[in-house]
C-alpha cells in the first residue's frame, strides 16, 4: 500500500513539473515571438498538475487574466481531493 502512494508521489511531482516547464517554456516563446504551446494542451497539463502550473503562473505572470486558466486553482483542489481521499483510502 505504501509502495502505491509513494508512486503516486513521484508521479504527481512529475506532472507537476513537467507543467511547470510547459508554462516556462511558453512564456519564454510568447517573448521571443516564436511558436506556443496551444492553450488546450497547457490546460490539459495543468488539469494534471495543477501545483507546477500555478506556481509558473504566478512566478512568469502568465496566463493570469486569461478566463481559462482561472481554473487552475480548482484544478488544485480537485489533485489535494483526490489524493487525499487515495490516502485514505490506502491507509
Amino acid at each position: 500500500m505504501v509502495d502505491v502512494l509513494v508512486y503516486a508521489a513521484i508521479l504527481l511531482v512529475f506532472l507537476n513539473a513537467l507543467s511547470f516547464f510547459a508554462f516556462f517554456r511558453d512564456k519564454g516563446a510568447a517573448k521571443k515571438g516564436t511558436w506556443r504551446t496551444p492553450e488546450r494542451r497547457l490546460l490539459f497539463l495543468a488539469l494534471l498538475g495543477p501545483f507546477g502550473a500555478a506556481a509558473a503562473m504566478r512566478a512568469f505572470r502568465h496566463k493570469t487574466q486569461k478566463t481559462k486558466f482561472r481554473l487552475v486553482p480548482l484544478f488544485l483542489c480537485l489533485q489535494i481531493g483526490l489524493f487525499a481521499a487515495l490516502v485514505l483510502f490506502l491507509v
